[in-house]
């Protein structure tokens, strides 16, 4: 069984940034996935951002040019930074794996107002 601990939420004003960490409690191989969700009271959970095991990257529009994501393999942990935030951005996110099975975080809330 592997754990997803996300850290690094909190409240920051427009135009602020916040690094999100996603640890895994240990290493896991065959990833198919790798990703950051949100979700917004009342919404739908989104993609916010993707990264492949070869380091490939994708972003939801909303996000483009503003939010970051990587990985560190020997830490076991994946990053979401995100720059330029936006009140719209407050959400609780979640970062997720997929191998054989999927493994959800347990959110961890952004809130973004002044």
């Amino acid at each position: 069984q592997v754990q997803l601990v996300e850290s690094g939420g909190g409240l920051v004003q427009p135009g602020g940034s916040l690094r999100l960490s996603c640890a895994a409690s240990r290493s896991i191989f065959s990833i198919k996935h790798m990703g950051w969700y949100r979700q917004a009271p009342g919404k739908e959970r989104e993609l916010v951002a993707a990264i492949t095991l070869g380091g490939s990257t994708n972003y939801a529009d909303s996000v483009k040019g503003r939010f970051s994501i990587s990985r560190d393999n020997a830490r076991n942990t994946m990053y979401l930074q995100m720059n330029s935030l936006k009140p719209e951005d407050t959400a609780v996110y979640y970062c997720k794996y997929i191998t054989t099975m999927v493994y959800w975080g347990q959110g961890t809330q952004v809130t973004v107002s002044s």
